[in-house]
């Protein structure tokens, strides 16, 4: 791959890096990530019988993260106290994409590849901020590669479908053989919350696991629309009209001030990170509980061997209060511009998808705390 077409590549990933539908960037743009597709993606048609071994979850080997295995999810950031009492919660972490080859449609799950030291970069930067008030289980599964989303659709539908299974199948184990009737939050970004969108509709809502369901935290979805048409088919999920409403769904994409952001075909919700409502008024920097800086960037290694970079994730930066403000208008969520703080600047359009979670780090963590307490009050 030469130099000028690995930097549009890493242009590109900064707003789909983590595995998300094309934006609308116009007929050129979207010739430009087919024509890419078509050279460094898969070659050959979609075929589940290539893929790898269907993971068993049984086995902790299939989980990137699990109470009283030592993972990157445990870290806090520095001086941030740690839980001290037991959780009484779980959370069902559903990671993003962190497969970037095109060798396969779908990742091989390879312990020793990119794509699994990108799925421990999300363990650390992303699925830790629900470590203040809960047990966290994040299922490793066959994840769509991020050329699945140059794709055509009858193939980026394929993809998806074929990573969906193994989230599904890791769901059900987790509540058959790990929650044991307790409450759960369902958090993920990007392709996670692609998978998310899904789960919630075929697997919680108009079930019993919907009483148990603390809330959803599906970050950063962007094309993946959380429309009023989509609220309006469940029976028991809601938006979270407030910080402590309960048995709802919490998500935004996140965007430069200066930038136009998306327009979607459907309308979709965004609740502030800073004040947890759904409206346009401006949320001040003083609300931000504090951005937690990236220390180790995301692996971005495009090639078929998918080699990692041998790091290792030990530890996470003090948090910055007052990073940002921060404001929904037409979907989308505004903040100050960031320069080149934590990946180096804004992506495609403006977006800071890879910072939908490190610029509210803090409220992120206070606020999953503030909804456990209040769905265990008004379950007492």
């Amino acid at each position: 791959m030469n130099k000028t077409v690995a930097i549009l590549l890493v242009s590109f990933v900064v707003i789909i890096v983590a595995g998300i539908v094309v934006t609308r960037t116009g007929v050129m743009g979207q010739l430009m990530t087919r024509s890419m597709a078509a050279v460094y993606g898969p070659q050959e048609d979609f075929d589940p019988a290539t893929a790898a071994p269907l993971p068993d979850y049984r086995s902790a080997q299939y989980w990137a993260s699990l109470p009283g295995k030592d993972d990157p999810a445990d870290l806090v950031p520095q001086g941030v106290a740690p839980r001290q009492e037991p959780a009484s919660v779980d959370v069902f972490f559903i990671h993003p994409t962190g497969y970037l080859s095109g060798a396969s449609w779908n990742s091989p799950m390879d312990p020793n590849s990119a794509a699994e030291e990108n799925t421990e970069w999300m363990m650390a930067n992303q699925a830790s901020a629900y470590n203040g008030c809960c047990d966290i289980y994040a299922p490793r599964y066959r994840e769509a590669t991020i050329f699945a989303y140059f794709a055509a659709k009858e193939t980026r539908e394929k993809a998806l479908d074929f990573a969906y299974q193994d989230v599904a199948a890791a769901f059900d184990y987790f509540i058959d053989h790990y929650s044991q009737g307790r409450p759960f939050i369902v958090a993920s970004h990007s392709q996670g919350s692609h998978h998310a969108r899904r789960l919630l509709k075929e697997k919680i809502d108009g079930t019993p696991l919907a009483a148990r369901m603390v809330a959803a935290y599906p970050i950063g979805s962007v094309m993946v629309a959380w429309s009023k048409a989509y609220f309006a088919s469940l029976k028991d999920i809601h938006p979270c009209a407030s910080a402590t409403d309960t048995g709802c769904v919490v998500t935004w994409d996140t965007f430069s001030e200066h930038s136009d952001g998306i327009s979607r075909e459907e309308d979709t919700l965004c609740v502030n990170p800073l004040s947890w409502h759904i409206d346009e008024k401006l949320a001040p920097a003083d609300e931000n509980l504090g951005a937690v800086p990236i220390s180790i960037p995301y692996n971005l290694n495009f090639s078929k061997e998918n080699e990692p970079a041998g790091v290792s994730f030990t530890q996470l930066d003090a948090p910055l209060p007052g990073r940002t403000w921060a404001q929904c208008r037409n979907g989308n969520l505004y903040v100050e511009d960031q320069g080149n703080w934590g990946t180096g600047g804004a992506g495609i359009g403006g977006s800071y998808h890879g910072l939908d979670y490190a610029l509210f780090y803090m409220n992120i963590r206070q606020n999953a705390i503030d909804r456990t307490n209040a769905w265990l009050k008004g379950h007492r």
